[in-house]
Formats: structure tokens, sequence, C-alpha cells
């Protein structure tokens, strides 16, 4: 078995030619080769393309772009020298404003395919900066001794490896042009082999940096992390095992923050989720207060509430706000945020949304106004409380547009809502990542 695997190893990449037919809904060209469908990495629209196949199946398969022989005109050149083979982005080969007009038709096609809905007003997209929007990220780490150096960033597309690169564009620019001194400092450790992984999280006050550690540092390691923190102008932290392991490396750090509009002020943790894209998301929040235009007399539900993102600023200008959310740690976080602005009216639940409800007494309360924020599966599991709730409005945010449209589906054909109005947000510029929002009314 083993030497079958290293002939098929060794056999020569198989290509084939194809014109591009549509765009999938993750940004990948869809072709017909021998009658099957072929997704293909890097083609756009109306080309003619050379590719490589990555994965053969009975009804269909993949593959990748190398050679392109006819172009499309909204193609460019990369911005990113190493965007052939980072994986961090999959759009950078399509005009920026190209991009957010595909993510539209991708959203629209998903409405019409799985929701069965048509004829959609839509918002103008939201938009912002194209490079040095990514304020939070996960990045790689891997001593590689065949280059001589220890690799920071994203894996290779389509690849378990960490791609060798230099600098990443998308990164706001206090990490991202700083990636080779993130490489000589965990390579001047000496566990430099036992560090997998630094999360960044850059705010409006500081940029933390938590470096993922399988083995204790030594009193040298933390001279050197101490220097780089002093001289970089990074707050450090460590974390040994799961998120309550992380500490900081000297000494108490302040919260980190970033102000959202209505005046105010989100604190999080290093590991706590906040959107990537801090324009984009205050942006959003905007179109949230200006759809909803909340007065004293509303009383609102926000589902899938997290830190008070959307709570918070809502509370600023709503009668009462009640924020849901399934983790502990996060609804006692919401809880200080609201503290700390100063709101009494916003009042914070444990709950888990992706089954039934308790029968707790936020749920038998009525809310004229929703807002719900699911992760990527969606939220069908709660749809159906909305009737009891006599939700007049309800504004969905989605980070996938194939669960929005399937419940979009579900309000509208079960519940009675109507789907007012819909549209995108490039939260993820060069990538195939769909951010949207939608307003039901009933």
């Amino acid at each position: 078995m083993a030497r079958r695997r290293n002939r098929q190893k060794n056999l020569p990449p198989e290509t084939a030619k194809a014109t591009i037919e549509s765009m999938a809904h993750d940004g990948r060209g869809v072709a017909h080769v021998d009658a099957k469908a072929v997704f293909i990495a890097g083609a756009l629209p109306g080309e003619e393309v050379v590719f490589q196949y990555s994965k053969k199946k009975k009804d269909y398969a993949e593959g990748r772009v190398t050679e392109v022989l006819s172009a499309s005109a909204d193609r460019v050149e990369p911005g990113c020298p190493h965007y052939g083979i980072c994986g961090g982005c999959s759009f950078q080969h399509l005009d920026p404003d190209k991009q957010i007009l595909a993510k539209q038709t991708i959203l629209i096609e998903q409405f019409k395919s799985i929701g069965k809905l048509e004829n959609i007003e839509l918002w103008p997209a939201l938009t912002g900066q194209h490079w040095g929007y990514r304020h939070r990220a996960r990045l790689g780490v891997k001593n590689v001794e065949k280059k001589g150096r220890v690799l920071v960033g994203f894996r290779e597309k389509a690849s378990p490896f960490l791609a060798e690169i230099e600098q990443c564009d998308v990164l706001h620019s206090a990490v991202g042009k700083r990636l080779m001194d993130l490489s000589a400092l965990v390579g001047s450790l000496s566990i430099k082999d036992k560090v997998p992984q630094i999360e960044l999280s850059i705010c409006d006050n500081r940029t933390a940096l938590v470096f993922r550690i399988m083995e204790p540092l030594s009193a040298e390691d933390v001279e050197v992390l101490t220097a780089f923190e002093s001289t970089g102008e990074v707050d450090i932290y460590t974390q040994s095992k799961g998120p309550d392991t992380i500490k900081p490396l000297t000494g108490e750090k302040p919260p980190l923050s970033y102000q959202l509009p209505n005046d105010v002020t989100l604190y999080f943790g290093p590991s706590d989720f906040v959107q990537v894209n801090v324009d984009i998301n205050r942006k959003m929040i905007n179109r949230a207060l200006d759809t909803l235009q909340l007065t004293k007399d509303d009383k609102v539900l926000d589902l899938f509430c997290g830190l008070g993102n959307f709570t918070l600023p809502m509370a600023r200008v709503a009668g009462q706000v009640t924020g849901v959310e399934g983790s502990d740690e996060l609804i006692r976080r919401a809880q200080q945020n609201a503290d700390k602005n100063g709101l009494d009216n916003a009042d914070f639940h444990v709950a888990n949304l992706m089954e039934t409800l308790p029968n707790d007494d936020w749920v038998k309360q009525t809310y004229n106004k929703v807002l719900i924020d699911p992760p990527r599966l969606g939220a069908k599991e709660i749809l159906h409380y909305l009737p009891k709730w006599k939700a007049k409005q309800v504004l969905y945010i989605s980070c996938n547009p194939s669960t929005l449209a399937r419940d979009a589906a579900i309000m509208v054909n079960e519940l009675g809502y109507t789907l007012k109005k819909a549209g995108v947000m490039d939260m993820f510029p060069h990538t195939s990542h769909v951010e949207s929002i939608a307003l039901f009314e009933k």
C-alpha cells in the first residue's frame, strides 16, 4: 500500500482547459469538464484557463488555476507578492470594487436558490480600506530548520504548511509589517520549537500579542520578550493551555478597548471575540441604528450579543435592551461593559440559542425589535420564538449567506415576515467571506 501511494505522488499533476461559467458562493470559478462541475480557485467568470486538479469526486471536481489563457476585464495584478502561495486571501486577483459586487451577487443568488426570494431591495454596500484593515488574527508559527528561520503568518493555499511570507498587507501595519521581527523574536527563544501560534489584537489604545507556549519560558526568554515588549510598543501575553491560562508577561495590563458609535467604549480581553474590521464594524452598527430608529419606547432583544457590540450602542437610545449569549464569561464581560459605560437599561442573560430556550423570565417577555447576529450555522432554532415575542422588526446580521437565505425563507414563508432590504458589508476584503445584513418587518 505504501508503494502505491508513492507512485501516486510521483505522477505528473493532471491539468485541463476550461471556460469559467459563473462564480460559486465561496468565490471559486465554476466550469464543466466532461459534464462534471469543477470548482476552480483563482478563476473568474468568462475566463478561459488551464487548471490543475486538486480533487476528483464522482459528482464534482476541484482545482486551481495554473495559467489564464483569456483574462476577464475585472482581473488585476494581486497587490501582495505572497498571494500565489499564502492562503490568507483568495480574491486579490479581482478588482476591489468588483469584489464587493461579486459578494452582492452571491448574496442575491443564495436568496434566490435557497430562500426562493427575489426582487430584493439592496442597501449600498458598506466598504472601507482594502489594506491594513485586519485588527484581529491568529498567526501560525513554525520553526523550519531547512529555511533557516521561524515562519510566522497564514497557511499556504489548500495546505497545512505555513506560507513563507515576510509581511502581510491586509493586517494592520502594527503587526503586518513586522512579521520578520516576530520571526526573529521567536527564533531567539529557547522554546522556538514550542510556540505554535501568536494571536493578535490591535485596538485604539494598544496592540496585544498572545504567544501560545507548549513549554515554560526560561528566564532568558522572559528577558528577550520583555525587551521586545518595551521597544515594540506591544503588550505580550502567554497562553500555556486553554483561554483561561492567558496571562500578561509583565504585570497587569489595562483592558483592550475601542470606540463604538453613540459614545460607547467596548472593553475586552486579548482573546475575546471582536470584529476583525473595526471600521466596517462601526459602519455596521450605524446602519443598524439608522434602520431601527430606536426611541425610549422600544424594547429590544439582542441575540448572540457577545460583549455587547450592538447591545450597548442601542441601549444609548432605546428604552430597554436585553442581550443573550451562550457563554457565562461573555455575559459577565458584557455586563461590565454596560456598567463602565453607565448604561443601566441593558440586562444580559446566558442561554444556548442553538436549542430550545429555557423557561426564563426574559423568554416570556415581548420585544418590538430584535437583532440577531448568529455564527455561521445561523439562527433557525430561535426563529419560531419571534411571533411569541411580538417582534415587528428583525435585523439579521450574517456571516454566511447560505444560512441567512435559509432562515429568511422560514421567516417569510412560515412566520409571515417581509424581507424589506438586504445588503453586503466588506468585512474581509480580498477574501470570499460574505458578511451581510437583512431587515424583516411584520
